[in-house]
């Protein structure tokens, strides 16, 4: 959750005013010039491959070179709290690219992406070794290319030092980031070869973060007097990884890594994949566990070098892969310091609290409620 006082944090539910601020700039965010806010909604979403966009309407606002379009313009929106006794709080709500600009009677409407978008469109003009280097370096260079003044933090628990081997980026700069694949279908990601997330904050900050897990702190606790209409449950097996395979190979003619297994051992869990998946398949028959399910994933990758890589990829992995079955939908008043990956427990009946992890986390500018979609492991039900 981003920074919040502790007085506004308590008092969310009786805020006086919810006042919006809107700025920007045409020079990377050197200067900013205040805009005039009209209407709009943040959308926070950690399954997005852009984790906040937004759509606004800004007033009387300039256009064109000098002012807001859809090369060079940068927008920052904040969200305000004004607490009895306190004045107003600004919690940022997003720091943007202009996809997409129409004219309207008032001024202009915005479609707006994170900044991961400008990382996105600055593909390489031509094919090119990076590497071998630390994880930390080759992520900074791809950054520092798209985004000069970009600032690039480094989590605990992201092992930003690990030494990865040379490889062949080809075009795509986000998917050598992030994760995704090559043009020969090989998985690519400095963030994945990790077991790591990248992406931009609400600040605009690149960050590379561990997989959000339901055994993170709770940042939140929503009693049932927050949640203002009740909470839909849902639940799906799409998805349920509860055995991962992960693998190294360079495809160089060097001796593949791994593979690293990770499974889901908890025998109290209800996609416990048995006491060894692995070397003892057959111990469930054995032992009488008839409901017990083996769902396997499997993931290899160039960049990584060692077996301790692959099994913090494979326990990432199964950590994010094992908390999609059981959903909930709910809304609450809002509070816009709460961020996708957070961990929140929520009263969803009298007494009775379920802690969750925050996918998406939209919210109306100005307005008093949120609609968030979550998602919890079937053994923390």
């Amino acid at each position: 959750m981003q920074t919040i006082s502790a007085a506004s944090l308590a008092a969310l539910g009786q805020a006086t005013s919810r006042p919006v601020r809107a700025e920007w700039s045409n020079d990377g965010g050197q200067t900013w010039t205040p805009a005039k806010f009209g209407s709009g909604s943040v959308t926070p979403d950690r399954t997005a491959e852009v984790r906040y966009a937004a759509s606004v309407e800004l007033l009387d606002a300039p256009r064109g070179a000098s002012g807001i379009n859809t090369v060079a313009t940068e927008i920052r929106l904040f969200q305000g709290l004004g607490v009895p006794r306190r004045g107003v709080e600004w919690i940022p709500a997003g720091r943007y690219t202009v996809d997409r600009l129409r004219r309207t009677r008032l001024g202009v409407s915005l479609d707006l992406l994170g900044r991961e978008d400008i990382v996105r469109s600055a593909a390489l003009p031509t094919a090119r070794t990076v590497g071998p280097d630390s994880a930390r370096a080759c992520a900074q260079t791809l950054i520092a290319e798209a985004l000069p003044t970009a600032p690039v933090a480094w989590r605990d628990g992201v092992k930003a030092a690990t030494m990865l081997p040379a490889f062949v980026v080809d075009e795509d700069r986000w998917a050598a980031l992030s994760g995704g694949t090559d043009t020969a279908g090989a998985s690519t990601g400095i963030a994945s070869s990790l077991g790591a997330e990248l992406y931009a904050d609400a600040v605009g900050t690149m960050v590379f973060a561990p997989v959000p897990t339901l055994a993170d702190p709770v940042v939140w606790r929503i009693p049932r007097n927050l949640v203002t209409a009740q909470p839909s449950q849902e639940e799906t097996a799409e998805g349920l990884v509860n055995l991962w395979v992960v693998s190294g190979d360079s495809g160089s003619g060097t001796a593949p890594v791994g593979p690293a297994f990770a499974w889901d051992d908890d025998p109290a869990s209800l996609t416990y994949a048995g006491p060894d998946p692995v070397r003892d398949p057959l111990a469930p028959q054995r032992l009488g566990l008839a409901g017990v399910r083996v769902r396997t994933g499997r993931y290899s990758s160039a960049l990584i070098a060692s077996l301790a890589q692959a099994d913090d990829v494979a326990q990432a992995r199964l950590a994010d892969s094992l908390g999609i079955q059981s959903s909930l939908s709910f809304t609450s008043v809002c509070n816009p310091a709460l961020e996708p990956g957070d961990v929140v427990e929520v009263e969803v009946e009298a007494d009775v609290w379920e802690r969750h992890l925050i996918d998406s986390c939209p919210f109306t500018l100005g307005g008093i409620t949120q609609t968030c979609q979550t998602r919890t492991s079937t053994r923390r039900l």
